[in-house]
């Protein structure tokens, strides 16, 4: 397997006056850069990607990221929480409780 982890990050974009809302404009682009950066700070690249998606059908929780394989989902996730992410699930392998939506 190349890679120990797949990071889904939703950067869906909605109508600004769509009730459902959407992660695009709460921060996803940002936090899938933010991510792509911390992994390669950590020299991380080879063995995570960090992948933009498209809905992941949780826009109440948005922003919003799933990590395979383990299936485990983050909502509300902000810039800030990526460097606890990278070192506590990719890393350690232990997810992040305080982020992790019903989904998981």
């Amino acid at each position: 397997m190349r890679f120990r982890h797949h990071v889904f990050v939703c950067e869906n974009e909605r109508p600004a006056d769509d009730p459902r809302g959407s992660c695009g404009p709460k921060g996803g682009a940002a936090i899938r850069e933010a991510l792509k950066a911390e992994l390669a700070r950590r020299g991380l690249k080879k063995t995570v990607r960090a992948n933009a998606a498209g809905c992941l059908d949780a826009c109440a929780d948005g922003p919003s990221i799933v990590v395979y394989p383990e299936g485990v989902w983050y909502g509300r996730v902000r810039v800030e929480d990526v460097p606890e992410i990278v070192e506590s699930h990719l890393v350690n392998g232990v997810p992040v409780e305080r982020l992790r939506t019903r989904r998981s």
